[in-house]
């Protein structure tokens, strides 16, 4: 007896069939697995087999062979339960249809046949929805997370009876009355009103936001960098709902989806230790899932403490920060994760802290000096478009009067400068590529000399210099002008002074 069912991979790339064959003619009782499962799934016999049992029905005393195709592509994660139980049982006669093939089945069980929420489910609603499937067989905690994809029949089930219902009769299957969970309370974000001072910090954070732009805070331990940028993200617009199936998908592939989540909303803020590795930072592994700057997708990507970060990890940066993207490449297959987040970098002046400060005499010889700060590369810095000098707020001033301004009024700006972004070229000015710029961002006589004077003092590369003018063109938005002026130069050039 043979029977096909459908799951599909926890990346959504591509969908996996199921074959299971209950041999009775001869042989003693066997459960096997074929075609390279991993060994999370091989372990998963005994508890298909105490969940089939647990459920109500009868496991076959015969022998059981299980085959996932493709053969050639590794299989991983619990995530396969479901499929391979229904296909033992509809081999054994209890499904009436022995193959499944117009709808796509992923869940993980329990040993009394619970179905448990899995990761990725999202994507593979899409993919589903882009094959043509009708309809996608999953737990029930999942559903929220599916139902941002239109166009596809989801049958959220609790327990293995439910499965073998929704399959049997899909136009007949009830789904469990859902028990509503209580709301999460909405977490209090930081607002700017906390900061006192550093006027050139938070306007140099507030063009970054405008823009998508990258930004380095430089200063000595207590000055508010880290202070300033956990603040940044709550300036910064909510999500679309592109970017937030965007978003979603990523966090869902990664496991960070909580059961009855949906889409998310909230722009990403992600801060690593400097003790991360490489593949954290960028993704990867055997078998690839996203890294930190994927899971800032759309969101702020803060380093505190830039170079205490290794080498190599921080250069593994610089193609992402180009391109958008990431690109893993193993023997078997390439992954492509979106990795389009804002740089925000975090560092002191030298190793103990307090070159060029009047908070205590530095005690760092100019080797030390030097060493420490070449472990941000040229090339790294150069794709940085705001650096600013955080000097520490004197203590009198931490008492007198009230902070800055508060988020809701930076936010506001920012919007409205997004919004004149998105409306002119449908990106953000720090996405403004060849053509494109030099049309948005038109130089007169006196804008040509100061930017040919700033590249002879500053030794400008070609990326710096576009890079300025994409700064320039996003001041100029905060500004509500339709022309970038020397003003808007000469400001967007001061950031580029370390």
């Amino acid at each position: 007896m043979l029977a096909c069912v459908r799951t599909a991979a926890v990346y959504g790339i591509e969908a996996f069939t199921v074959q299971v064959e209950v041999d009775v003619s001869h042989g003693l009782p066997s459960f096997t697995m074929v075609g390279l499962p991993d060994p999370g799934i091989r372990e998963s016999r005994d508890r298909i087999r105490s969940a089939i049992r647990n459920s109500g029905f009868e496991f076959p005393p015969h022998r059981i062979t299980v085959n996932l195709s493709p053969a050639d592509v590794r299989k991983e994660g619990a995530s396969f339960d479901l499929p391979i139980a229904l296909g033992v049982l509809a081999a054994a006669g209890v499904l009436a249809r022995r193959d499944v093939d117009d709808m796509l089945l992923i869940g993980a069980l329990s040993l009394d046949g619970g179905i448990q929420p899995t990761r990725g489910v999202l994507p593979v609603a899409a993919a589903a929805r882009r094959q043509g499937y009708r309809g996608l067989l999953l737990p029930d905690g999942n559903e929220r997370e599916a139902a941002a994809v239109h166009g596809l029949d989801l049958f959220g089930v609790r327990s293995l009876p439910d499965a073998v219902l929704a399959i049997n009769d899909p136009r007949g299957f009830r789904r469990p009355a859902r028990v509503a969970a209580p709301p999460a309370p909405e977490p209090t974000a930081p607002d700017f009103a906390d900061v006192h001072g550093q006027l050139l910090a938070r306007r140099a954070l507030e063009i970054a936001a405008a823009g998508g732009h990258n930004a380095l805070l430089v200063g000595p331990p207590g000055a508010g960098k880290t202070m300033m940028a956990r603040r940044l993200a709550g300036v910064l617009p909510t999500l679309t709902l592109d970017e937030a199936v965007e978003v979603t998908t990523v966090h869902s592939v990664a496991g960070l989806i909580h059961p009855g989540t949906g889409l998310l909303t909230a722009r990403p803020f992600r801060a690593p230790h400097h003790t991360v590795s490489d593949v954290a930072l960028v993704g990867g592994g055997t078998l690839p899932r996203p890294g930190e700057i994927s899971l800032a997708h759309h969101g702020v990507l803060f380093l505190d403490e830039m170079p205490e970060f290794s080498r190599h990890a921080l250069e593994v940066l610089r193609q992402p920060l180009e391109e958008g993207v990431v690109r893993i490449a193993r023997a078997a297959r390439t992954a492509t994760f979106p990795a389009a987040f804002m740089l925000v970098g975090a560092m002191n002046p030298c190793p103990c802290g307090y070159a060029g400060t009047e908070v205590r005499p530095c005690r760092c010889t100019p080797q030390q000096v030097d060493r420490y700060a070449s472990r941000l590369s040229g090339p790294l810095r150069d794709r940085i478009d705001l650096a600013v000098t955080v000097n520490a707020v004197p203590p009198r001033d931490l008492h007198v009067g009230a902070g800055g301004e508060s988020t809701a009024a930076i936010r506001e700006r920012v919007v409205a400068a997004r919004t004149r972004q998105l409306e002119r070229d449908g990106t953000l000015n720090a996405r403004l590529e060849g053509r494109r710029l030099r049309t948005r961002v038109p130089l007169d006589a006196a804008g040509r000399t100061l930017l040919e004077k700033a590249v002879a003092r500053l030794t400008l590369s070609a990326r710096a210099f576009d890079r300025v003018l994409r700064v320039a063109r996003t001041i100029a938005d905060l500004a509500g002008a339709e022309a970038v002026s020397v003003d808007h130069l000469a400001e967007a050039l001061q950031f580029r002074g370390r």
